[in-house]
């Protein structure tokens, strides 16, 4: 069937009993059909069946003749049905169209219950660089569904000097309602908070959780002792897992102890238990030492809870902190082994005793060379403990995990020996260098640092690794991005010729 025997066929079917045939001739007009024959699609505009008219805006869409298209999309735009409604939408974005009447009905369609067609108006009133009804907008930013707020989000910012929309922030974030109120608490900058002080203050009762948090947020940016006296306040009288969490936070970093007994109440709790053991470790006293020994060491505590208390104990570097970590080094669960790890770190930055280092580093290199998920933060706690360094060398020469040999290379410094006599420092090049061949890219990656933090230390290659600059080069070809950049930054250094 050539073109115009399926253009005359689909012009008989717009005028079908069946609504599905006249569906599909419109739908057809609108891929095979021109600009002759828009009136046919604008009449089927005002088909009784919904189908007809969602084909219909498709169809003028497809056309791509805004003249038409803004006769009558601006009017399916508010049509009962929600996908004559989407349809319409999309069309008119597709063609560009302008204008007052436009902007009007995609600002009404900012409050459409479904929520295809509220990203199709948001989106179109970026294209049309306006921000509709300021009201419906800053409104969305309350949203159940992300793309939704989400886009709200950025046009609020997008148009953040426009008066309307200033002012509808600002009304919402003083009295709105649950998330809109949050979210227009969030959209507003710092120094918007002086204005908003009073609604601040009685925000913390809200009855919306994320009220309360956002409203927490922008008074721990306030400090004063009388904004701290009502955030302590509040927190006493706090159900909300996520509400507590963000108080005990705040709190905890500010080092008061009124956080203690709520902090206490809130340990066993899944959710803000972990925020509850990282406030007793930032206030540091006795008592709160004591609670995040009990939370470490007691099994029926939440594992999240433990996990941080863990962090918190090796923090707070008291007496006994290096041994309580030790002790649960290899616990049975992932999260508690990660912040034991993390403690054991806070304590190696913090300054071991001497009695404590070596106990400690055969512990970590245990760890790291089990590999496994917590590879590189067990590297992170190692950096800096020497005492690990001879595991630490065997580990780069032997071990049979590619990553946990990376890990080891990067943890052999060669700054500390800059004229290049100390026996192990070359021994260190010479690992890097036997690297820069190995089949897996991490290791290349961190060979390629190591003789980098040895250069920028000597600036030169030791004697003897003449064909290093070779295998440099090549690695600048290499398929891995950050491997090819590192390769191209030291060869640059190292500039054209081969280094002695």
């Amino acid at each position: 069937m050539g073109a115009d025997q399926q253009i005359a066929f689909f012009l008989r079917e717009t005028a079908a009993a069946d609504p599905e045939r006249r569906t599909a001739a419109v739908k057809g007009l609108g891929r095979t059909g021109g600009a002759a024959y828009v009136r046919v699609l604008v009449a089927a505009a005002d088909d009784p069946a919904p189908s007809v008219r969602a084909a219909a805006a498709l169809a003028l869409g497809r056309l791509g003749v805004p003249g038409a298209g803004g006769e009558v999309l601006p009017l399916l735009m508010d049509d009962e049905n929600p996908g004559v409604r989407r349809r319409a939408s999309v069309a008119a974005t597709r063609l560009g169209l302008r204008g007052p009447v436009v902007t009007e009905a995609f600002a009404r369609r900012l409050s459409d219950p479904e929520h295809h067609v509220r990203i199709n108006a948001l989106e179109g009133l970026a294209a049309l660089g306006a921000p509709g009804d300021a009201t419906a907008l800053v409104g969305l930013l309350g949203d159940p569904d992300p793309a939704v707020w989400g886009r709200a989000r950025t046009l609020v910012y997008r148009w953040k000097d426009d008066a309307a929309v200033r002012a509808a922030v600002i009304r919402t974030a003083r009295q709105g309602a649950g998330a809109a109120r949050a979210g227009a608490l969030d959209a507003l900058p710092k120094g918007c908070s002086e204005q908003l002080l009073d609604s601040l203050l009685t925000g913390l009762g809200d009855p919306s959780p994320e009220v309360r948090i956002a409203v927490a947020r922008r008074l721990f940016d306030m400090p004063a002792p009388w904004t701290q006296d009502a955030l302590a306040v509040a927190l006493r009288t706090e159900r909300d897992p996520e509400a507590a969490a963000r108080l005990l936070c705040g709190l905890g970093r500010l080092g008061d102890e009124r956080v203690i007994g709520p902090a206490v109440r809130w340990l066993r709790d899944p959710q803000a238990g972990a925020s509850a053991a990282h406030a007793l470790g930032a206030v540091d006293t006795g008592t709160a030492a004591a609670h995040l020994r009990t939370a470490l060491t007691d099994e029926t505590y939440p594992a999240r809870t433990r996990a941080a208390a863990a962090t918190a104990v090796g923090a707070g570097a008291r007496w006994d902190a290096v041994w309580l970590l030790l002790s649960l080094l290899d616990d049975p669960d992932d999260d508690i082994r990660a912040g034991v790890i993390d403690g054991l770190d806070a304590l190696v930055d913090n300054g071991l005793r001497l009695w404590e280092r070596h106990p400690v580093a055969w512990a970590l290199v245990e760890r790291l060379e089990a590999g496994g998920k917590h590879t590189w933060r067990t590297r992170n706690a190692l950096d800096g403990l020497t005492q690990a360094l001879p595991a630490v060398r065997r580990l780069a020469d032997e071990a049979p995990s590619a990553e946990v040999r990376a890990a080891a290379l990067s943890l052999l410094a060669t700054d500390d020996d800059t004229d290049g006599t100390d026996e192990h420092t070359r021994h260190d090049v010479r690992r890097f260098l036997r690297g820069l061949d190995d089949p897996h890219e991490a290791v290349r990656y961190e060979a390629v640092l190591g003789l980098e933090r040895r250069v920028t230390a000597t600036g030169a290659l030791p004697p003897g690794s003449e064909e290093a600059h070779t295998r440099l080069t090549a690695l600048t070809a290499d398929a891995s991005p950050r491997l090819r950049q590192a390769a191209t930054r030291l060869v640059e250094t190292l500039g054209s010729g081969p280094q002695p």
